[in-house]
């Protein structure tokens, strides 16, 4: 028996060849698969991932049927130089009074489109300014506001600011002009009453209890305020004060109203 044929060596084709079709074309060592491990790679086991169990707190995903109309700002062209204006007379308004020709414009501006209310810059804690400066404005800008979620803090403000001749007139022009909260008009009250007695100058003193009681006529005649809510109080107020003719006048009506 002839012995079998001795094993030759493989050379760098043969073993292109074996490593398929795939093989670079390129005779480096590094690229043609001589070394690599095509063909010889493990199978990397891939399970197919589980579906994602939702639970009651997750925010459902919503398709809605319609879509959502589009918001259309139709003030975008408007032209805003007025508000602007407005704006700037209305900073020199808090700080000080207005010329006639200013206080005008600003009370036309704001007959022409109430909605500069809102822009003009008064908030209520500038509204006490705008009462001693201007109250004209004031009285206009409150008749505007209303109307408005924000008026209780406006009327709030005007509750608590220092007691005035400008401030007495601001309220009592709103009595007229519309229908105020009574609470607001009797803590209105209080605060002027408690302000006539704490006053320490007899000649400032007299002269706002004057102002109290010819305001206090004005709301009990016009029946703005039903005057037994604050009847004890009034009476007492006009005791106290009772050298002034205006009081001693206020404490007959009171009489009047109680033999009534």
């Amino acid at each position: 028996v002839p012995p079998p044929a001795p094993h030759t060596a493989l050379d760098v084709k043969q073993i292109q060849a074996l490593d398929g079709p795939e093989a670079p074309a390129d005779d480096s060592l590094a690229a043609n698969g001589l070394f690599s491990m095509r063909g010889f790679e493990p199978a990397f086991a891939r399970p197919q991932p589980a579906l994602f169990q939702d639970e009651l707190n997750e925010v459902i995903w919503l398709n809605p049927s319609e879509a959502p109309g589009l918001q259309w700002d139709s003030t975008t062209l408007e032209d805003s130089s007025r508000g602007e204006e407005i704006r700037e007379l209305m900073a020199k308004a808090f700080k000080g009074p207005l010329v006639p020709a200013q206080q005008k414009q600003v009370l036309q501006e704001l007959e022409a489109n109430p909605r500069l209310v809102y822009h003009c810059g008064l908030m209520p804690d500038r509204l006490p300014d705008l009462v001693e400066n201007n109250p004209m404005i004031a009285i206009e800008c409150l008749l505007k506001l209303m109307n408005s979620e924000f008026i209780t803090a406006y009327l709030s403000a005007l509750v608590n600011m220092s007691m005035s001749l400008h401030s007495m007139e601001v309220v009592n022009r709103l009595t007229t002009a519309v229908q105020l909260p009574a609470e607001f008009i009797h803590l209105y009250v209080s605060n002027c009453i408690s302000s006539c007695e704490s006053i320490k100058d007899k000649y400032m003193q007299n002269r706002l209890v004057r102002l109290v009681c010819v305001f206090l006529q004005s709301l009990i005649r016009n029946k703005i305020i039903d005057v037994s809510d604050l009847f004890i109080e009034v009476q007492a107020f006009c005791i106290e004060f009772s050298r002034i003719r205006e009081a001693a006048g206020l404490f007959r009506l009171l009489k009047t109203i109680e033999s009534a």
